[in-house]
């Protein structure tokens, strides 16, 4: 089953968490693109499970192969297709949960929709492990855009009840969006960072799971990239970041909060700043009517706790048409928020993309 979006630029997504590998493909990046493998190396370990206690104890090197697209570390044109082999896998543990679907999870109506035959070994293709491979295709893509004068960067900016310093929208640095980038854990406080571990901790000691959500900024932008309605800045991005399993919320700017607000509260006010057009504040995110602004991109996406958790769980029995109580075996994160971060990020960083090739302006 692939998995695939876009137009000019297309991301497809194929494999199985406990299948041979899992792939990504890349088209319609152009050729000439100078790539580095070392720096593709850094974001795949920041999403790498087993590097943290914080995680699960799976582990898996995803070493991207580069089976296509690339010669001597430059795009060639071709589709840039990337390989990562699935190594360490515990197929038995989830033998239960076959016909014992997990609350929360794709197993139910992915048993009703493939009549019985989906493959639930790590959750098959549900699983979050096809983050791995979208990590990889984006890491590739922020390098295409940082050649552009464009970064992208995030953090963790909640875990629960206990929240990291929020961005100032209309004043981010791309300097810290890639010292934040270059991190497992991302937060821009160190108290934060320190709480929310602990809070992580207390939760995986429960037998338990939490969620939270992250942020991440895209600077550098030119003005009037997009297009209103459907073809809007926040479609393609939402789009492209609910590829991300676990996303259940997307919001740009104030998001949310500006149902709260009068409009001259959450009006952002235009000056000139040596002969550019900025805005004194950022509340709609860098985007209006579909299209960017100049300003800072600030998107926001709220992760669901992990739905494999050691406590028991009331669930049905698909085989006997009874209620049953589960008890999930197997390695899950407690928390998958600091995981998923540099995969949001990927996903920004190739919806950003897609953008620009659809306005002629990569």
């Amino acid at each position: 089953m692939i998995s695939s979006f876009g137009n000019k630029i297309r991301i497809a997504i194929s494999g199985e968490s406990h299948g041979p590998y899992i792939e990504a493909v890349l088209s319609g990046i152009p050729a000439g693109e100078k790539i580095d493998i070392d720096e593709i190396a850094v974001q795949m370990s920041r999403r790498a499970p087993g590097k943290d206690k914080t995680s699960t104890p799976r582990k898996e090197a995803d070493v991207p192969q580069f089976v296509s697209g690339l010669d001597g570390g430059v795009t060639t044109g071709e589709d840039i297709r990337i390989v990562i082999e699935n190594t360490n896998t515990h197929s038995q543990d989830y033998n239960n949960l076959k016909f014992t679907p997990r609350p929360s999870h794709a197993d139910y109506p992915a048993y009703v929709k493939y009549k019985g035959e989906a493959d639930m070994r790590g959750s098959g293709h549900f699983s979050g492990r096809l983050t791995a491979p979208l990590t990889a295709a984006g890491a590739v893509c922020k390098q295409i855009l940082a050649r552009r004068g464009i970064t992208v960067g995030g953090h963790i900016y909640n875990i629960g009840d206990v929240f990291d310093i929020a961005f100032n929208g209309a004043t981010v640095d791309a300097n810290i969006l890639n010292g934040l980038s270059s991190r497992y854990f991302s937060t821009l406080s160190s108290d934060a960072e320190k709480e929310m571990r602990e809070y992580i901790l207390d939760a995986a000691n429960d037998g338990d799971s939490i969620g939270g959500c992250v942020e991440v900024a895209v600077t550098g932008m030119p003005v009037g990239i997009g297009n209103h309605m459907f073809g809007g800045v926040e479609n393609i991005i939402s789009s492209v970041v609910y590829g991300v399993p676990a996303v259940k919320g997307v919001s740009f700017g104030a998001g949310f909060d500006f149902a709260f607000l009068r409009g001259s509260e959450a009006n952002d006010p235009y000056y000139y700043d040596n002969g550019t057009v900025k805005t004194a504040t950022n509340n709609c995110g860098g985007i209006v009517g579909g299209m960017t602004t100049g300003m800072p991109i600030i998107v926001k996406a709220a992760l669901k706790p992990t739905p494999s958790i050691f406590k028991e769980q009331n669930t049905v029995d698909l085989i006997s048409g009874q209620d049953t109580i589960l008890k999930v075996n197997g390695r899950h994160d407690p928390c998958i928020v600091p995981r998923a971060l540099p995969a949001v990020e990927a996903a920004v960083a190739i919806a950003i993309t897609m953008l620009l090739a659809e306005d002629n302006a990569l």
